[in-house]
């Protein structure tokens, strides 16, 4: 069982996220950039416009639909979480400050990634038996590739539904039980002791999860369209306190930065220990796991959006990984970073980087509060994300009747999280969730042409609009 493990959680997981992922991601982010026309750069205004500028009008969702609001927060809720929090601060303490840089590179080409999947969700969804709306890349290898490519879609489910009792419930329900414990713990040091706190919150948050889970899509729709925007822009709005309240740092912050993306020993110390390579690896790695893009969990979500077509829903991946990773990653980093506190480096940290420099401006208490409040949010908000991809994956493997008894082993396997020891979990987990890109990898290069094709169509008949609209 050691070599299995050893195996799995090592090797594989290196080979899936290292020497897979990551130079996908790179080499299709390059390659989607050149053949869409730079769409995440040139056509970013109309991004934000069309996105933030029109996702809070009122939006009416016909039946087994969501509003774009609903399908991009329910995406969001996937993937703005732990990896915003702990991820970020694991890129710095394992890849010096530079790794924030290669984080950055990451994010501008999983941004057209990210475009393309949500593009291909919307072009090949279909109807299930209920008259749900239902997408993703085992949908747009089977309706896009064809039935000869069938079992590159159920690799993709079979990795995704894997990935989602690890990645998307056991490890954030252990999170928002530790979160509960510790911030208790700050102003009750006995409170830690109470075993049976566990079994109490995992309960607890089953039941919770079970009370959304079991009213399908528009529920989880209507409860992250709320979540979301609250605790991103509170978090946001504490990072930025701590920003300016040192704001006399913030050149030494990016010289930080962009001198330890290229020569991280010059920045973190001769002694770190953190070498280029560190740098790079660390920053490509944790951003990918932040945003998501090339995994293929978000466009299930967006498949479901009540939108005029497949670049108009598209757009919003880019909107999805701009908040993501170049928003709320970047505050966190720079909050670490600018507030000087202590890293040591070659450690995987916790949470314990972003509350230290929280408390330079809050104190700890309020720090450790505010963090573990953060922390529990955006973990149940993952839960509920993946909760769906789940379900769709289930569904699309076993048929509606295995739905039902997927979603109550769900909701249970979160109290198992919650009073078990799941690093071993979270390692296993996270291999399963990487080796879903290289399923859905296929299907992104095998249909670029059907991105390319659809996005030329629609910027055209932009183009063409506004110049007529300038003409009169």
């Amino acid at each position: 069982m050691q070599a299995l493990y050893n195996f799995v959680a090592g090797t594989l997981n290196t080979v899936a996220w290292i020497y897979i992922l990551l130079p996908c991601v790179f080499v299709g982010g390059l390659y989607y950039t050149i053949g869409s026309g730079g769409v995440q750069f040139r056509r970013f205004g109309y991004a934000m416009k069309n996105t933030i500028g029109k996702m809070f009008h009122k939006h009416e969702a016909k039946k087994g639909e969501v509003t774009p609001l609903q399908a991009v927060t329910t995406a969001l809720a996937g993937t703005v979480g732990t990896g915003n929090i702990v991820g970020t601060s694991q890129a710095i303490a394992l890849g010096g400050y530079g790794a924030i840089f290669w984080l950055w590179l990451a994010a501008l080409l999983g941004m057209v990634i990210k475009y393309a999947e949500v593009t291909l969700s919307i072009r090949f969804r279909e109807k299930d038996a209920k008259g749900d709306w239902v997408g993703g890349p085992m949908y747009y290898i089977k309706n896009g590739l064809g039935q000869k490519w069938s079992w590159l879609a159920v690799l993709f489910c079979s990795f995704a539904i894997l990935a989602s009792f690890g990645i998307g419930n056991m490890s954030q329900a252990n999170s928002i039980n530790g979160s509960i414990k510790g911030a208790v713990t700050a102003f009750a040091p006995n409170f830690a002791e109470v075993t049976a706190i566990d079994w109490v919150i995992g309960i607890a948050l089953a039941l919770l999860t079970a009370g959304v889970l079991f009213g399908g899509i528009k529920r989880i729709g209507s409860v992250t369209e709320k979540l979301i925007p609250f605790m991103s822009i509170l978090y946001i709005l504490f990072t930025l306190i701590v920003i300016f309240g040192n704001i006399d740092m913030i050149g030494e912050c990016f010289r930080k930065i962009f001198v330890g993306a290229f020569n991280p020993q010059a920045v973190a110390g001769a002694g770190s220990g953190i070498l280029l390579k560190n740098a790079v690896i660390w920053g490509l790695r944790r951003s990918a796991f932040s945003n998501e893009a090339g995994l293929g969990s978000a466009p299930i979500a967006h498949a479901a959006a009540n939108c005029e077509g497949p670049v108009q829903q598209g757009i919003f991946g880019i909107f999805e990984v701009f908040v993501d990773t170049i928003l709320i990653c970047s505050l966190t980093a720079l909050s670490i970073i600018i507030s000087g506190v202590d890293v040591t480096f070659g450690e995987k940290p916790g949470s314990e980087l972003i509350t230290s420099a929280f408390s330079t401006i809050f104190g700890t208490k309020a720090s450790a509060l505010f963090v573990a409040f953060a922390l529990m949010m955006f973990a149940y908000s993952t839960i509920l994300g993946w909760s769906l991809y789940g379900t769709r994956c289930v569904q699309y493997l076993f048929g509606m009747k295995a739905v039902r008894p997927y979603q109550i082993f769900f909701c249970i396997i979160i109290v198992v999280g919650c009073v078990s020891p799941i690093d071993a979990v979270w390692d296993i987990a996270d291999t399963f969730n990487g080796l879903m890109a290289i399923p859905n990898f296929i299907a992104l290069f095998a249909l670029s042409p059907v991105v390319f094709k659809l996005t030329k169509e629609h910027f055209s008949e932009v183009d063409r609009l506004k110049a007529r609209n300038h003409a009169a």
